[in-house]
């Protein structure tokens, strides 16, 4: 995971900097880098760039509902659209949604009206525009949970006033000891 973490922050890191970083030897750390890539948990190395420096400066998703025998034909129409950065099927209201990155409002409208539309699998699409990317990560990891996991206090240490607008966690002994208690 260590190496997962460093590898996020910089993917053209050498493998002396990383073993480095992880506080191994740099034949451990070069061994466990090409395990993790040969076990597919690292699939491959790319860039970051900037959108909107790009000429790519509008975000939308595009919410679709499929008409449900035409999956087929959609994910093929879909692959043949440069602009889709990201297609998931979902659940809900909606069947899939797409982002789009593209260099103004009308290309959006042109996606929308001309070409997702004229598609027989296509029944209905819903789009809203990004205004402003607030977090991106390149991937997450299990253990980015576990750090942001708030550490849980045994009930002596949450004993006394408890602050206004927090709560106070009873454990479930507790809470059925002074239920007893008021019987």
């Amino acid at each position: 995971m260590k190496i997962l973490e460093v590898l996020r922050e910089n993917g053209r890191i050498s493998v002396a900097a990383l073993a480095e970083r992880v506080g191994i030897s740099r034949a451990n750390a070069y061994t466990r880098f090409e395990a993790l890539r040969a076990d597919g948990a690292i699939k491959r190395f790319t860039a970051e760039i900037d959108h909107v420096r790009a000429g790519l400066g509008i975000t939308a998703l595009i919410f679709v509902t499929v008409r449900q025998q035409m999956w087929k034909q959609f994910r093929a129409e879909l692959a043949r659209m440069p602009e889709v950065e990201y297609c998931a099927i979902t659940t809900g209201q909606h069947d899939a949604m797409i982002q789009v990155r593209v260099s103004d409002v009308a290309a959006v409208h042109t996606m929308v009206t001309d070409r997702l539309a004229n598609i027989p699998a296509v029944k209905a699409t819903e789009t809203v525009f990004i205004l402003d990317e607030v977090l991106r990560r390149p991937y997450v990891l299990p253990s980015d949970r576990d750090a942001s996991r708030p550490v849980r206090r045994t009930p002596q240490e949450t004993q006394g006033d408890v602050p206004l607008g927090k709560m106070r966690f009873v454990g479930a002994a507790e809470g059925r000891a002074a239920l007893r208690k008021d019987d």
